[in-house]
């Protein structure tokens, strides 16, 4: 009796689909074996389409996407370009067809508004200025200005919690409200800093109750060198105070906003 072949239900087969990364000029070239996300990796290429192309890879549809590899691998991929081309970043997630699909419903479709946001793009990446104040330093630093919190700090101090419960909400509550302030202001100055090399900026929302800074810049090239004495310089100034960070260049995520078509 000749063997079967064992063929997996529909249910349990792979069940595959485009991921686009991005959007890119036409005459970009990808570097040989660029690998994307899902498990095992897809095999990133180009689908072209007049003067664009789509940074795409298969991914099997039928497994969730979303797990933090994929974003970080998704995110790694766009920044690896930017400093030589401009990209424009799709959301991550975003998921199509076909490559067919890709070439006609996305970049066909929205060949002129694309083509405008990469000239925009040319020669521009993005950075991110990022701060946290240290918990003691701006703690003490609210304390010597707010005569209020040091009183109601000295008053619970070493005492029972119950009895000083509002006492310890009222100090929450100032806190709280210095904290914000401090960061309002201490955005303002990250931004003068920079103001004269970025030709945009986003300040992005606290994530975290001592997030000091989250600020994006839009840099043109031959400014880099610039930001980053500008970062330096500030964070030296803050040194003891706010752990800050320059990150890029990297993808336009905060300057661009871009969707593929539905699959």
């Amino acid at each position: 009796m000749a063997a079967q072949s064992e063929t997996k239900p529909e249910s349990e087969a792979q069940q595959t689909g485009i991921y686009v990364y991005g959007i890119l000029p036409g005459d970009v070239e990808l570097e040989a074996d660029v690998r994307g996300i899902g498990d095992p990796p897809g095999e990133v290429r180009l689908v072209r389409q007049g003067d664009l192309a789509a940074l795409v890879s298969e991914v099997d549809v039928s497994k969730p996407l979303g797990e933090p590899d994929d974003l970080v691998v998704h995110e790694q991929l766009l920044d690896s370009i930017a400093p030589d081309a401009p990209v424009l970043p799709l959301r991550f997630g975003a998921v199509v067809a076909s490559e067919d699909a890709v070439a006609h419903e996305l970049l066909e479709a929205h060949q002129d508004e694309f083509a405008s946001a990469l000239e925009e793009l040319e020669d521009r990446a993005e950075y991110v200025v990022r701060g946290r104040y240290v918990e003691q330093a701006v703690l003490q630093e609210i304390l010597s200005e707010n005569e209020e919190a040091a009183r109601l700090r000295e008053q619970i101090k070493d005492a029972d919690p119950d009895a000083t419960r509002d006492a310890r909400i009222r100090l929450g509550e100032i806190i709280d409200n210095a904290i914000s302030e401090k960061r309002e202001k201490d955005t303002r100055t990250v931004g003068d800093a920079l103001a004269g090399h970025a030709v945009a900026s986003v300040v992005r929302p606290a994530t975290h109750e001592l997030d000091a800074v989250h600020v994006a810049f839009l840099v043109a090239s031959d400014a880099a060198d610039e930001v980053e004495q500008a970062a330096e310089k500030l964070a030296a100034g803050w040194e003891g105070r706010v752990e800050l960070r320059l990150l890029g260049p990297m993808a336009a995520y905060d300057f661009v906003a871009t969707t593929a078509p539905e699959s």
